[in-house]
């Protein structure tokens, strides 16, 4: 590696005619050797110890003042195994940072990641979305929407080629591994550039950018539309209860709800009524001792149920039961001893940056604000960025034509992406690209090179402190290379378990639209077709006047 982890190494090898409308700058160029790397505790890579060329340079657009930052991990040259990977990022994150570049070493990939022209890596979309107050830069976002992960892809693949001297004939496989807004990236170059892409191995990401965002405002305005500002403690008894009754409704007690369909239709939340909670004085707030209120079970029950407009007409899905009410949480009110809304930022800032064109970190005040406005400002935002952030579209007939396969998983607890957004776009897909199938035939059909796992318990691109025994598919990038490179189907996908009693245990993963449910007293797995099941997670958005895929 020595040999090759200079700045004149790397120089010589960038590809100046990967892309038309580019000009690299080999001046910003930086080489560093890093040895020994130790990536322990990540979701989406086993622990390892990975050495690699941390290689850093930058490009500009013609005819623009401008520059992006590009950063390639490049295994060391005996250990390279023609493979590309590029992270994506999380949150208003487009840059993942060091842990998720150096976790595919270990596969012998090239690890890509871009600050995305926002003028650092440590830069957020929300710090450069304004240019001044009404004023969106629209150039940027088209880069955190689409253009810089394929600027990074091409030029990355084109210097992976150089930097090892691969020959035109061998074959360079090429992967995009990401969760969450991530997840979102690597949709929006599967939907518009599947034919550069071998496989992907992707979680809980963050389509329908409006409704994901706006989305997060839902609880909140839940809260204010019921007049009940919940106490965390209340909310979080529910939570558990929830856990501990729906445990075993996929025939094994091991503390993980495998089943929130089942636990859909059959846990009663208005049983909560009345009973009991208490939590510790923490974090500023005292003791919290009480009973479940009606409103906080009417809180819990619209949450869950979802958007629907003044017509009773649904807009957009919500959070499964077990999930925790991470949206609705309270803040404690030391002044008046009560429990206020805390806006959620996610969301605030999405209505006041992109919508208002207001240069407001979040919502000031949820004054007058209705579902019909929730639902407003979700069909703004589709219409006026359906062409950059939405990244909705179900026809991945180009990556599927290229012999793409796609690895795509979602956490069944997650209480910040919806996990039957998941669902509704794998079906969205199969609906499009196989419209005169059966349901039956369209589904072998889609899984032969698209699957979906709902993964059990799991939280939001990780695992559970609230039920420690779910596994999270933490070996996805190996997976899908599996899949790609010899034909190793993953008909269930393996999750890790990290937490609790069965830490290090590995737990198979049932593949969409089968569902799990354990027989021989919890001991065997069985991926089961329930259509009743399978129908809680289906949904007609009547209140959208346009098709929502």
């Amino acid at each position: 590696m020595a040999n090759v982890c200079t700045a004149a190494h790397v120089k010589a090898t960038l590809p100046t005619d990967a892309l038309l409308g580019l000009t690299l700058q080999p001046s910003t160029v930086t080489a560093a050797a890093v040895y020994n790397y130790n990536d322990t505790g990540s979701p989406f890579f086993p622990d390892n110890v990975s050495s690699f060329c941390n290689v850093t340079f930058g490009y500009s657009h013609n005819g623009k003042d401008d520059q992006v930052l590009v950063n390639y991990f490049m295994p060391a040259p005996a250990s390279f195994q023609n493979r590309y990977v590029s992270q994506g990022g999380g949150a208003l994150d487009i840059y993942s940072g060091v842990a998720s570049l150096a976790g595919g070493i270990q596969y012998g990939a090239v690890n890509g990641g871009t600050d995305g022209g926002f003028g650092s890596f440590s830069a957020s979309f929300d710090e450069v979305t304004l240019l001044a107050n009404g004023t969106v830069d629209l150039d940027i976002v088209n880069m955190f929407g689409y253009q810089a992960h394929y600027e990074l892809g091409v030029i990355g693949r084109a210097f992976t080629r150089n930097f090892y001297g691969m020959s035109e004939k061998t074959k360079l496989y090429s992967y995009f591994q990401a969760c969450s807004e991530g997840g979102r990236e690597a949709f929006s170059q599967l939907q518009r550039y599947g034919e550069l892409w071998d496989g992907a191995s992707v979680g809980a990401p963050a389509f329908r950018y409006s409704f994901q965002q706006v989305q997060h405002l839902f609880s909140n305005v839940v809260e204010k539309t019921i007049g009940y500002n919940p106490p965390l403690c209340e909310m979080a008894t529910i939570v558990n209860a929830t856990i501990n009754y729906c445990d075993g409704l996929d025939g094994k007690r091991d503390g993980v709800v495998a089943r929130t369909d089942l636990c859909k239709l059959k846990f009663d939340l208005d049983s909560m009524v009345g009973k009991s909670y208490y939590c510790a004085a923490s974090n500023g707030a005292p003791i919290q001792d009480g009973k479940i209120t009606k409103k906080g079970v009417e809180v819990a029950k619209a949450i869950i149920d979802g958007l629907h407009d003044s017509e009773g007409r649904r807009v957009y899905v919500s959070y499964q039961p077990s999930a925790d009410f991470h949206d609705a949480q309270t803040t404690y009110n030391s002044e008046t001893d009560s429990w206020d809304i805390s806006i959620v930022g996610l969301g605030g800032e999405y209505v006041t940056q992109l919508l208002q064109k207001l240069d407001i970190e979040n919502l000031p005040t949820l004054d007058g604000v209705t579902y019909d406005t929730i639902k407003d400002w979700m069909i703004e935002g589709m219409q006026t960025y359906q062409d950059s952030l939405q990244v909705n579209w179900p026809d991945l007939t180009p990556f599927h034509a290229n012999g793409g396969k796609l690895i795509h998983f979602h956490g069944e607890s997650d209480s910040s992406v919806p996990t039957a957004s998941s669902v509704r776009y794998w079906e969205s897909v199969r609906k499009t690209m196989y419209p005169n199938m059966s349901v039956a035939d369209g589904t072998e059909a889609t899984k032969e090179w698209y699957r979906l796992y709902l993964v059990p318990g799991a939280a939001h691109c990780d695992w559970n402190d609230e039920q420690p025994n779910a596994p999270w598919p933490q070996t996805g990038l190996k997976t899908i290379i599996n899949w790609v490179e010899h034909g190793i189907e993953p008909v269930r996908l393996n999750g890790t378990v990290s937490l609790g009693d069965n830490a290090g245990d590995i737990m198979e993963i049932c593949s969409w639209p089968l569902r799990p449910y354990w027989t021989d007293n919890g001991s065997k797995l069985e991926c089961q077709y329930d259509q009743t099941s399978i129908d809680t997670w289906l949904y007609e958005f009547d209140g959208v006047p346009v098709p929502v895929y």
